[in-house]
């Protein structure tokens, strides 16, 4: 059987812009497995036309038997998180508020994929306005997993990397403000990483928590994920917090001779499964099967970083939704003999869904007079003490390891009910934003047939030492890269 769909993404585009591999047939095979797949699933939100996708696949083919020079990316599918703007085709946050929205431009990480001849396949659930750790609380329904259909996808860019697992796309960008790409990337046993706070244009990003999200790619193995992450990484003038930094990475395996791994100790205790636990040893043993050499690091400062995080990020959404007051675009309720603020109130509380409105009310409150200087700025110092923390730990090691979550895949409808239990989820990945640092999810094995992940933490810039030990423990550890099957 022709299984296309488990080409990596690079090894295609290069197939297609030699002349080897038709993209129109690439595209449709990806599309036919998308009509077998997606209905279980449910990893998308929108799609674009068949058609249209194939049309743009055959001017790929065109301008190869040319002899023009391709991009990149030349005919391979991507899809993009729905928090990203994308030029004429519906960008709805998975939110009520947002549903028919359609921006008239691309987000800069858009047009850098689409300088490349890579072709938009659609648009991915998520947790409504990114809001979640499970893709449960879109508008639109759940994602599922899958590696077992009733579980959840991890949030909030479930869809994203249901897609990638499931052989939908080979390429996914999602965005990460609390562990959002390497949560799903966890649960669905692919590779997702967290660049560095403003290495990647944030331009085109419908905000939630300014201060800690980036956008950054999820994939099947880490060479497509340095390749992705070369492409939408560097300087961006639409976005005054880009930096000037390496945008060129490579996932060159090998040796690890000279790594010092530090393993999180706190990150390692009460609340972590057992299989969590043994993941991550049984993953510190395969990097030191590669040379590395293994030690312990203590950050107490880390028993802040969820409280610290929940009341930055809720501060940030309670400001940054203000703006969907269903007068200038979006979601509008409408009835006779209403007032302006009866009309307004009402918008808010039928277009946004319960954890959101959960979320701007407690940000609200963090913000209001007598409570910004006790909870917001102690938030705030909080994370200051983290990233100093860090930044002192590696010193001493060149990467960090610890769980990406502290539990394996849950069944959907488990915690939906129990935000604190859901909140909980992101003891692990929430000390990364807060610190402003990179981090990459990579698979590291199974438990009861679900995938469990570990991530590596790297120092700022330190996307290409990340990407060095992925692949090495990638070429170690293929096992624990495998599809699911569905």
């Amino acid at each position: 059987m022709n299984r296309l769909y488990e080409l990596p993404a690079w090894r295609a585009a290069e197939q297609i812009r030699c002349g080897e591999l038709s993209a129109e047939e690439y595209v449709a095979h990806l599309l036919d497995r998308i009509g077998e797949v997606e209905p279980r699933v449910r990893a998308f939100i929108t799609l674009l036309d068949r058609e249209n996708l194939l049309g743009q696949a055959r001017l790929i083919d065109k301008r190869v038997k040319a002899g023009e020079k391709l991009g990149r990316l030349a005919g391979i599918p991507i899809a993009v998180k729905d928090n990203i703007c994308t030029l004429g085709v519906r960008t709805t946050c998975a939110s009520r508020m947002l549903e028919n929205y359609v921006p008239p431009y691309d987000a800069t990480v858009v047009e850098r994929l689409k300088a490349e001849d890579a072709i938009l396949l659609g648009k991915t659930n998520m947790d409504e306005f990114a809001m979640g750790t499970s893709t449960e609380t879109s508008y639109f329904g759940p994602t599922r997993n899958p590696w077992n259909l009733e579980r959840v996808p991890g949030g909030s860019s479930g869809g994203s990397a249901a897609a990638v697992a499931s052989g939908m796309t080979p390429l996914a960008l999602g965005s990460d403000t609390g562990g959002s790409i390497r949560c799903p990337a966890s649960f669905c046993g692919v590779v997702g990483l967290k660049p560095t706070y403003g290495l990647v244009s944030r331009y085109g990003l419908v905000a939630y928590a300014n201060s800690l999200e980036q956008i950054g790619p999820i994939t099947f193995n880490v060479r497509d994920c340095s390749l992705l992450l070369s492409i939408i990484a560097g300087r961006d003038p639409k976005d005054a917090t880009t930096i000037n930094a390496e945008e060129s990475y490579e996932a060159s395996g090998g040796s690890l001779k000279g790594f010092r791994i530090g393993l999180v100790r706190e990150l390692l205790g009460e609340g972590t499964h057992p299989a969590v636990l043994e993941a991550v040893h049984r993953f510190a043993g395969k990097l030191e099967e590669a040379g590395a050499e293994l030690g312990e690091v203590s950050l107490p400062i880390l028993e802040y970083a969820l409280p610290a995080y929940y009341i930055i990020a809720m501060s940030e959404a309670s400001s940054n939704l203000a703006r969907y007051d269903g007068i200038r675009y979006g979601f509008r309720a409408e009835g006779e003999g209403l007032d302006w603020s009866r009309e307004f109130s009402l918008t808010r509380s039928l277009g946004f869904g319960e954890e959101v409105k959960r979320r701007i009310i407690l940000g609200t409150y963090a913000l209001s007079a007598g409570y910004f200087d006790r909870f917001f700025l102690k938030a705030v110092k909080a994370a200051t003490l983290i990233r100093r923390s860090l930044l002192e730990a590696f010193k001493n090691y060149t990467l960090l390891l610890a769980p990406t979550m502290p539990i394996p895949p849950f069944k959907l409808g488990e915690k939906i009910r129990d935000p604190l239990a859901l909140y909980l989820c992101d003891v692990d990945t929430v000390p990364v934003n807060l610190a402003g640092v990179p981090a990459i999810s990579l698979p590291a094995g199974f438990h009861e047939g679900l995938p469990l992940g570990a991530q590596l933490i790297g120092p700022p810039l330190g996307e290409q030492t990340l990407l060095k030990a992925a692949a090495s423990y990638e070429e170690v550890s293929p096992e624990s890269f495998r599809r699911p099957p569905i």
